[in-house]
Order: C-alpha cells, then structure tokens, then sequence
C-alpha cells in the first residue's frame, strides 16, 4: 500500500455499514440484506468491506459462511474483533479464535490507545495493554492474515497522554502493523486537530500506512476524514450514507466525491462515481430507512432549486448555482416550484415535462395562481404532477378528459352494518353528463369509487390506477376543527407514481382537489 497520497494518488476505501452503519439506532440487517449490500459495494468499487463481529453474533458468523460462495469482483472481505483479552494469549482467546473461523483475508483489530481506557475499562496496566496489541497483531500476521490495526479513541488519548498513545502505535508495529488507523471514536476532534495530529504520527512512523476513521458527533465525521487524508493517511473508513452509532460514522457518500472531484485522488475504478447516487439510495431501502433527501451530492434535494432569481440565473448558465454536475454522481437537477418561483422556474418545470413555451399561454397568471394557493395552505414542492397540470391547462387548446359539476359525500352509522360512507358525483366527459354514486370505508373512498365509476367505461385505463397514498397535514393547529387542512395523494399505475396536493378548509374539498388532479394527471400524462 502506498504509504502517502499524492495528487492524483489512490486512497483506499473501508465499508464499515455492515458492522459498524447497524450499530446505528432502528437499523437491523438479516444476512440477506448484508449480502446485498455487500454486492452493491463492490460493484461501486469499495476496497474493503467490514462484515461484521464474527466473535458477537450468530448473524454474523453466518454472513461469513455465505460470502464466501459470492463472485467478487475486487473487495476483500473483512472480519472486526478485539486484541485478546487481558491476561489471555491469542491462541486461547475465543474474540482471536472467531476472527480466524471467519475466514476472510482481512481482519480488523481494535485495540486501546488511550490510558482512561486501559485503566478504567481494560483495567490492566499500561504495559499489559501494550503486549496483547503487539501478541494479537503478530498471531494474525503468523496465520497469514492481512491485518488492519484500529487505534481506538486514538484522538483522545493523544490528547491526554501523547507518549503513551504513540507508544500504542508502536507496540502494533513491533507486531508486524503495515496499517495504523487512527480512530476519533467518541467524535469530538476538530478538523484542525485531526490534521495536525496525524501530520505529526505521520512524521513519527514515516514507513507505516495510516488511515482515518471518524464519528460524526461533533458534525466532523466527514471534515475529520479530508483533513486526515491531507495529513497523510491513505486510508478512509466510513459507512454508506454515514450510518452508525449515536450520530453517525464518516459518510462515504460524501467522503468519495470530495476526494475524487475535490481533492483530485483516486478512489473508486474510473466511471464509477457516476453510480454512488444509485448505491446511496439502494442501501437506504434495503436498510429500511428513507432517503436523506438534503444529502450532499446525493439527496433529492442536493441539486434541486426553488428560488426564482437562482433559476434565472442557471437557465443562463448551469453552474451559476451548482458546484458541480450533478449528472458525474448519478443525480439530477431539479426546479422546484413554490410561491417563491420565478417564472424561470415555471419556464424550467415546462422544459422537464416536455412542454414548448410556444404552447404556454398565461405564464403570469398561472405563476400568480401558484403564490395564491401556496398563501392557501397549497405547498407544490412535494405534488409536482399538480404544477404539471396547471401547465397542461395553460396550453393553447388543451381539453380536461372531464369537468366536475357537483358532488357531495355523506358518513353513515347503521345498525348492524356499522360505520361506511357514500358519494354521489355528476361529471361532463365532453358532451356527456355521467351520474354515479359509489360507497366506501371513508369519504375520499367514496370519491374515488364514484369518479372512477364514471370515468371507466370512457377510460378504460383508470381501472389501472391505484391510490397509493393519502396524506393529511393540518396547518393551523389553533383553530381547531375550522383549521385549514392540507392533502397530498400518491397515485401509480405499472410505470409511474405521481403526488398532488390539495387544501381547504374543509377536508372532503381539499382532498377532492388532491383526487381529481391526480385522476386528469394519470389519464392526460401518465397513461403510457
């Protein structure tokens, strides 16, 4: 391994989602969801991925028992442990022992570097710490392992006893260490702090490779392992979307472009940086969490832009607003529309959906209408499809596939039936007036049975939509049951979802605003 990085120079990538990410509060990994990731992982072109504690869990013995049989293309699997216990050698220690059944080509040892530590946790001495780190990293170079030393707490006890923390790092070296990591385990160094001390570690073991590993609760996770690789260390660890214990381990997802386009380091194989958007998002949903949509680089929103004059401005030039292209992280720009919105952003949404602004006509009044609702309790930021059809309808010559005339939606208590509701709805499709009436478990329910009622045998394809999601949000609190209630709907057939939003005072109104632009949505865009 090279032990400096250069310009252009290779930086080493350690996953540890697997062990160290399901340490994170509500994340739990079946051994199937770990070998997906696993395989997501050495796609993108991770060098290292961590696979667990062998010696703390059956789940995780039995992940090491399937790896084995997957087809990897580059990564090297990566079984953690501890140094042997206290007073023990690592030929009888069961922790040593686990990590060789695990039989991978890399293990991972964490050993104490800081003298709170070894008294008060250990509760050895000084020298009894320092022999079993030279004992297990020299018994797991014997057996032919490759071996990465963690130093625990190194920042810590670097801070609170310099000499002894180094001395730490020696006894590893004296054990044969090629890899010295140097942990901020409770996450509270500063940048500053980080680069200075491995500058001076670097100077200190000038033949040894280091490598940064950084937790995020002081918020430096991420600056904490830039700055340890500008000191010299030419290993990162980190989890996919910075998951981890309390707030977080360092976030690759972050780390990997700011050394690739920032840094100007290699990372991961060429051309595959495109794709860490696809592997943020995939690892989210196998680890059951939702998206961080506000993620650097890979969130939702990391290249979305909702101010008028900042849309105006990119519809000039792309990067007046970005500081990179979204496009070499496999993400998107995205223009936002909101009361805030310019009619650079309306110009932009047309540009998205495949709308000429030769066909708008009304741009103003449709922008003034957006502000209007949005003071109304509308919000268009998360119902795109509701700006859509707005659009729609200010095209020359566009034609609604129907027209509500009237509705209305009663709630029942029978006996013996119980609770159930009903709606009547009379429709224009063109020259015809269609009057149905249909039950369901609720209101919206109801409404939606009715005008599907009416509408299917003109479009047979409604039969295809579902109504996927109903969302409630009330705005004014304070004025009780006469608060303004807003509604978004989630509506899909096999190809597309789409969101619309609708608002009033009265929820049976805002929610069939919300249905009814999700219906002329899905009959007039969404059909194919």
């Amino acid at each position: 391994m090279q032990k400096r990085p250069i310009l252009g120079g290779q930086i080493w990538l350690y996953d540890t989602t697997l062990r160290d990410g399901t340490q994170a509060e509500g994340i739990s990994l079946s051994v199937e969801d770990k070998l997906k990731i696993t395989r997501l992982l050495d796609d993108l072109g991770v060098h290292y991925i961590e696979g667990g504690w062998p010696g703390s869990n059956p789940k995780d013995a039995a992940y090491f028992e399937c790896v084995r049989e997957l087809d990897l293309k580059q990564a090297k699997i990566t079984a953690f442990g501890s140094t042997c216990r206290v007073g023990k050698y690592p030929d009888e220690d069961a922790n040593i022992q686990a990590m060789m059944a695990a039989n991978t080509p890399v293990v991972a040892i964490v050993g104490k570097s800081w003298t709170l530590h070894v008294t008060d946790v250990l509760r050895a001495t000084l020298e009894e710490n320092l022999r079993i780190i030279r004992e297990s990293v020299a018994y797991l170079l014997a057996q032919g392992k490759e071996v990465v030393y963690d130093a625990e707490h190194f920042f810590d006890g670097y801070k609170a006893d310099a000499e002894y923390a180094l001395t730490t790092l020696q006894a590893a070296c004296e054990g044969g260490a090629e890899l010295l990591v140097l942990c901020d385990t409770n996450g509270g160094a500063m940048p500053w702090e980080i680069e200075d001390i491995v500058g001076e570690v670097q100077a200190t073991f000038p033949d040894v490779a280091l490598g940064i590993h950084a937790h995020n609760d002081g918020g430096m996770a991420d600056a904490n392992s830039l700055a340890g690789i500008r000191a010299g260390a030419v290993h990162v660890q980190g989890t996919m979307n910075g998951y981890g214990e309390r707030c977080g381990n360092a976030n690759l997802c972050t780390i990997i472009p700011n050394l690739e386009l920032k840094m100007g380091l290699t990372v991961l194989p060429q051309g595959q940086l495109q794709h860490i958007t696809h592997v943020s998002r995939a690892v989210a949903s196998i680890a059951n969490q939702a998206p961080y949509r506000h993620a650097p680089f890979v969130g939702r929103s990391a290249f979305a832009h909702k101010g008028g004059i900042h849309v105006a401005a990119m519809r000039r030039n792309i990067l007046s607003y970005q500081h990179i292209d979204p496009n070499t992280v496999g993400n998107e720009s995205r223009v936002v529309v909101s009361e805030l919105a310019g009619r650079g952003n309306l110009l932009s949404k047309a540009d998205e959906v495949g709308i000429s602004h030769e066909e708008l006509r009304d741009l103003p009044d449709v922008l003034q209408a957006i502000k209007v609702l949005e003071h109304k309790g509308f919000t268009f930021e998360g119902a795109e499809a509701s700006i859509e059809m707005m659009l729609h309808r200010s095209r020359e010559g566009y034609e609604a596939p129907f027209h509500m005339i009237d509705f209305m939606a009663v709630v029942e208590h029978r006996e013996g039936r119980g609770l159930f509701a009903e709606a009547t709805i009379k429709v224009r499709v063109g020259d015809q007036i269609f009057h149905t009436a249909a039950e369901g478990n609720g209101p919206v329910n109801a409404l939606d049975a009715a005008l599907r009622k009416a509408l299917v045998p003109v479009y047979p394809h409604l039969a295809r939509f579902n109504l996927a999601d109903y969302k409630v949000h009330i705005l004014d609190g304070d004025a009780g049951t006469a608060a303004t209630t807003r509604v978004m709907i989630d509506m899909q057939n096999e190809v597309r979802r789409w969101t619309t939003v609708g608002a009033s005072a009265n929820i049976i109104e805002a929610s069939w605003i919300a249905l009814a632009d999700a219906v002329e949505y899905g009959l007039k865009v969404a059909h194919g």
